[in-house]
């Protein structure tokens, strides 16, 4: 399967909208959103595109994978990884996550759910470690959390 990357345009906001809720409802049932799939499709729209970088993985020519970085105070971070269900594993995120580690000053960092074994494993694969564990308060879904960062 080859894999491409493009910037995200907002024409693509519904696909990426729809990767975001599918993937949700088949890896994070202990996580529902917060948020109706209008008001997930609005804050792709309004919010994701305007508060960093967006790219996308492409597979023939279908949108699979979503990316979405950004830079704050000298720190990179991950805001968002999403794969479609039906394309996990097959090296879609490893893709996105060689952009991200080119494209980001270090230390990166990012937010996972403690619940998300396979994401965490994932991350500690390309060398992520967990600085901070928090109980949840302070996301929408009150799931406790792990914040990751990569120094090097």
């Amino acid at each position: 399967m080859k894999i491409s990357l493009k910037d995200a345009s907002p024409g693509d906001f519904h696909r990426i909208a729809e990767i975001l809720i599918t993937s949700r409802i088949h890896h994070l049932p202990y996580a529902p959103s917060p948020h109706t799939e209008e008001e997930t499709e609005c804050w792709v729209k309004n919010v994701l595109f305007q508060s960093g970088d967006v790219t996308l993985a492409l597979s023939d020519n279908e949108i699979v994978g979503v990316l979405a970085v950004n830079e704050s105070a000298g720190v990179g971070w991950i805001d968002q990884m999403y794969i479609a269900p039906d394309f996990v594993g097959l090296g879609i995120g490893s893709t996105l996550m060689k952009h991200a580690l080119e494209v980001l000053p270090r230390p990166i960092r990012l937010y996972t759910f403690q619940q998300n074994q396979g994401a965490r494993r994932f991350y500690e694969r390309y060398g992520f470690k967990a600085i901070s564990f928090r109980n949840g308060e302070e996301n929408e879904e009150c799931c406790p959390d792990v914040l990751y960062e990569l120094l090097d």
